[in-house]
């Protein structure tokens, strides 16, 4: 979790320094990577506890 909430503090600094870029894009797009993420890892910790 932890390591979460510092990519996310990473990914926010970034945004405060680029200039002339949708800040609301780039958000949807780091959501959608952390959730897909996050989704990808349950799914083989699902199925490691399976076997």
């Amino acid at each position: 979790m932890d390591r979460w909430l510092s990519s996310i503090g990473t990914h926010l600094r970034k945004w405060s320094g680029s200039r002339g870029r949708g800040v609301h894009h780039h958000f949807l797009q780091g959501v959608a990577h952390k959730l897909g993420s996050g989704a990808v890892t349950l799914l083989i910790l699902w199925w490691e506890t399976r076997r």
